[in-house]
């Protein structure tokens, strides 16, 4: 019995020794501030909820922007302002480089070789000048831009003839709409093929590719936990890494059997500037067969397949939450493209520019709701100073970029969509920060998202020709549910319902299409 009492009298008392031993020698190693307690093999696990970032603000509102946490064994840099974000991707840009060896980079990432995956080095510098070059440049984009704009006429045709079937009681699911007009343009940019669409709903191949797809999202999703802490995974990995070797096998033989398909197809009178991405990084083969070699064109084919897709589906669902919401912002841009674009045709690509409103309404979108709201993380090559603390070797850093582009001490009434914050660069009482990365919805530095322009591309055309074509409600007098689902992007916890009718003065229009 005795025994029994002191053993029960041992474990507390151990416990404060080991809190204890770790706050001193957190202090000793001048490491930035963390939050008390530091628990055993969870660390700081048992401080997070859902959604992560903003359950990080919230820690660092009350510890301070830039902490030093544990996330089970592993090390975390969180930061939340825009000086601390400047210092880690700017000062820091090259030590912050390099990315945590995590299992989605392991399998999804061919073994940590694909561009958003690969360590800083020779053959990351390689991707990235392939990405910005001969993939994702201006100069690419717009010879595929009739691409996208065929993709928009045929998604505005034909929910203007389902409109006019039924005008008064027209409901949409948003959601679902984005994602198959998104889908269709990246697989057709890709590899010249659709995958939704009336004509095509009971393709096997389409099915097999969406099929592809969220298997993908559904084992990212479960890999989290794993990640940190090291002592799950001899209960859970092998058989989570026996599904992420399932799912990339499928992945990796869809697009070996859309790479074979091209060789087996006589594409010599395929101009230049209307080659798939896939016939371009085959181009590029031909010329260094070494260096280009399968396995690196599907890497870069499926960063793009798998990168871009969700991120834009779901910032224009956030935005069109948000125009719902503020109607008056709607009609807005909807007079702004009326009168700038004209009622005698369609609103396309080359009108983005030249559309300031709208400009605004995505960047104000992307402040509030930016597509990730933590950026992929990073991680230090080498000990680094971040706020006069010192940040040890092979720290994973988590960038808040919500925290800091949500700031109340940074913008003014940051909870509010103001799209004019963005007219007025010079306002004060808009942006009151000077210094710093205060906006970054796609990143800084050298890590920075490659496919940011063709993201804005898309988004802005979609919006453009949605807000030009019909006019938009809500489906009832509430306004629309603006809660954040759980998960890396953070996307919209319930699909976007809205009523809609075709606008008379574009009805001449879409009848020609």
């Amino acid at each position: 019995m005795a025994l029994e009492v002191n053993t029960y009298l041992y474990i507390p008392v151990l416990l404060a020794l080991y809190l204890l031993t770790k706050h001193v020698l957190h202090k000793l190693q001048h490491l930035p501030p963390t939050p008390f307690p530091i628990l055993p093999l969870i660390g700081h696990l048992h401080l997070l909820k859902r959604p992560l970032h903003r359950s990080l603000a919230r820690l660092s509102d009350r510890h301070g922007p830039i902490l030093f946490l544990r996330f089970g064994s592993r090390r975390v840099l969180h930061v939340a302002s825009p000086l601390a974000a400047e210092e880690c991707l700017s000062k820091n840009d090259i030590v912050f480089a390099n990315r945590p060896r995590l299992l989605s980079g392991k399998y999804f990432g061919y073994n940590y070789t694909s561009l958003p995956w690969a360590p800083y080095g020779d053959h990351w510098l390689n991707l990235r000048r392939i990405s910005a070059l001969e993939i994702l440049s201006s100069t690419r984009l717009d010879s595929l831009s009739h691409i996208r704009l065929d993709e928009i006429r045929t998604l505005t045709r034909r929910l203007f003839l389902a409109a006019g079937e039924n005008p008064d009681q027209q409901v949409l699911d948003l959601r679902s709409e984005f994602f198959s007009f998104v889908f269709n343009v990246t697989t057709r940019m890709v590899g010249g093929k659709r995958y939704y669409g009336l004509d095509i709903g009971k393709s096997e191949e389409a099915k097999r590719f969406r099929d592809v797809v969220d298997d993908t999202n559904r084992v990212n999703a479960q890999s989290n936990i794993t990640d940190m802490v090291p002592i799950l995974r001899w209960f859970f990995a092998g058989k989570l890494e026996n599904k992420y070797a399932a799912v990339q096998k499928r992945r990796d033989d869809f697009m070996q059997a859309w790479i074979d398909e091209f060789r087996e197809a006589d594409d010599s009178v395929t101009l230049e500037g209307e080659k798939t991405l896939l016939q371009v990084l085959l181009s590029l083969q031909d010329a260094d067969p070494e260096y280009y070699t399968d396995k690196e064109i599907k890497s870069l084919s499926q960063a793009l397949l798998h990168a871009g897709i969700s991120t834009s589906v779901e910032t224009m669902e956030w935005a069109m939450s948000l125009l719902l919401n503020n109607p008056e912002v709607l009609n807005k841009a909807q007079n702004e493209i009326d009168r700038l674009v004209g009622t005698n045709r369609l609103v396309e690509e080359a009108d983005l520019s030249n559309l300031p409103y709208l400009q605004s309404i995505m960047k104000e979108t992307l402040r509030m709701h930016p597509p990730a709201p933590l950026l992929l993380p990073h991680e230090s090559s080498k000990d680094c100073m971040v706020g006069g603390y010192h940040v040890p070797r092979g720290t994973m850093l988590l960038v808040n970029v919500w925290a800091l582009q949500n700031d109340s001490s940074t913008w003014d009434c940051p909870e509010e969509f103001k799209p004019e914050r963005f007219e007025d660069k010079e306002n004060k009482n808009i942006n009151k920060a000077k210094e710093g990365l205060t906006m970054m919805p796609f990143g800084s530095g050298r890590r920075r998202c490659p496919g940011e322009n063709l993201a804005l591309r898309i988004m802005g055309l979609t919006l453009a020709s949605m807000i030009q074509c019909f006019d938009w409600k809500r489906v009832s007098e509430e306004l629309v549910d603006m809660t954040e689902s759980n998960g890396f992007t953070a996307p919209k916890a319930h699909p976007l319902m809205a009523k809609y009718k075709t606008r008379s003065i574009v009805v001449g229009n879409l009848s020609q299409i």
